[in-house]
């Protein structure tokens, strides 16, 4: 392949027309998250908008993980300032001599583990918000619904090779 070739087709131009040569005519789309499928909002042939839900897992347990870890994150955010506190008086014995470097350094500890934990419970909240909103399959661009192979009740394994739900086409 001469040089000009090669720079065409790694730009993802198409000499046969204007679409780009990775771009499918149609994509398998599933969710992200595992789950049971709760309901289907569009029929094959309809026509949808880019952003528009397609189906909806059950967010029952999604839900609850959210709230489990929005518990958890404000447990930790109470600990959290509990060891600063802790922090500060150690602090404040140690400048006055009347603890030891030991406890004074054993607070600040206490206080770095209490941040880190902070830290870890907002990644899990995090997490459980994003797991939680892609409960909702969304077309990724404007198209046609070709097929709805997983229709309600369908189980939804996302860990390795998950079954295409809806087959959406340009």
């Amino acid at each position: 392949m001469n040089q000009r070739m090669a720079a065409i087709a790694l730009a993802g131009l198409s000499l046969l027309g204007p679409h780009p040569l990775w771009a499918a005519d149609k994509v398998e789309l599933t969710t992200r998250v595992s789950g049971v499928v709760e309901s289907v909002l569009v029929k094959p042939g309809q026509r949808v908008k880019k952003g528009a839900v397609l189906l909806r897992l059950d967010r029952t347990i999604l839900q609850a993980r959210l709230e489990e870890a929005t518990a958890d994150h404000a447990r930790a955010q109470a600990d959290e300032a509990d060891a600063k506190r802790e922090q500060g008086r150690a602090q404040e014995l140690y400048d006055r001599t009347v603890s030891s470097t030991s406890e004074l350094e054993a607070a600040e500890l206490r206080y770095a583990r209490a941040q880190a934990a902070l830290s870890a419970a907002q990644a899990r909240r995090v997490i459980a918000q994003k797991n939680l909103a892609d409960a909702e399959l969304k077309a990724p661009f404007d198209g046609v619904v070709s097929a709805i192979p997983g229709g309600s009740g369908t189980v939804v394994v996302a860990d390795c090779q998950p079954k295409p739900l809806i087959v959406l086409s340009r």
